[in-house]
């Protein structure tokens, strides 16, 4: 497992979400909303663990949810299902909420097309999507 300090956390965290500072992760480690720090040696150190539940904070934030929310919501996950979320961020940096279209198909059902996908089969998938929402096949 890889260790970090709190400025190596944030320069990592960067390349995917520029938002996220050094004042920032310490702000999350104060309020709890990331696990405890691991000891290496006689320091306090983050770790992968750590990574992937800011990065999953990231990603919940960007949908608008909040702090209180999120760290309710983590705390009651388990660490595939806080990766799953933070490997979702990608979809939520603005060159691709710009570049795609997300068509809502209902509360629970989403799709994202890239730019690259015609507007046909574009149609096709949403109605391929729409039968098997209904349970037709």
């Amino acid at each position: 497992m890889n260790t970090f300090t709190a400025r190596q956390l944030a320069e990592q965290l960067q390349q995917d979400a520029p938002e996220m500072n050094l004042r920032t992760i310490r702000y999350y480690t104060q309020i709890g909303l990331i696990p405890a720090l691991e000891l290496a040696g006689n320091k306090r150190v983050y770790t992968d663990v750590h990574l992937s539940f800011l990065r999953a904070i990231v990603t919940l934030s960007k949908t608008g949810v909040t702090l209180a929310t999120i760290k309710e919501k983590l705390s009651n996950l388990t660490f595939e299902e806080v990766e799953k979320i933070g490997d979702k961020l990608s979809l939520y940096q603005s060159g691709n909420v710009l570049d795609h279209e997300t068509i809502i198909m209902s509360e629970d059902v989403m799709l994202t097309v890239g730019p690259r996908i015609s507007s046909e089969l574009k149609e096709q998938m949403m109605i391929a999507l729409s039968r098997m929402m209904k349970g037709e096949k």
